[in-house]
């Protein structure tokens, strides 16, 4: 999909990245030196492990559902909700279904 169609038209977050069996996909929508929106597809029990950004990220689950832990404390998030990762704070994510997740991060 050209990420560029997407300028100043509406369009479903579920639409921009599409699953990959056993796999972690991403995308991302804009990147810019203050911050970047990417979009991920995680496959059931993939995931990212632990490690830490210098920016604050807030976690966006657009479908299925996750587990997020942030500094030892996990988090399950369902389609809808949303958690920020606080900067410089050890983090891990896990599929507990499938799920589709919008990562937007600003840089300080």
């Amino acid at each position: 999909m050209d990420l560029l169609n997407f300028n100043e038209k509406i369009f479903s977050s579920k639409e921009i990245i599409e699953y990959q069996s056993d796999a972690v996909v991403s995308k991302t929508l804009i990147k810019l030196p203050n911050g970047t929106v990417t979009f991920f597809a995680f496959d059931i029990n993939q995931g990212l492990s632990e490690h830490t950004a210098p920016f604050d990220a807030l976690v966006n689950i657009i479908d299925g559902t996750a587990e997020i832990s942030i500094g030892g404390n996990p988090y399950v998030l369902n389609a809808g909700e949303m958690i920020i990762m606080p900067a410089n704070k050890p983090h891990s994510l896990k599929a507990l279904t499938k799920f589709k997740m919008m990562l937007t991060m600003i840089k300080s």
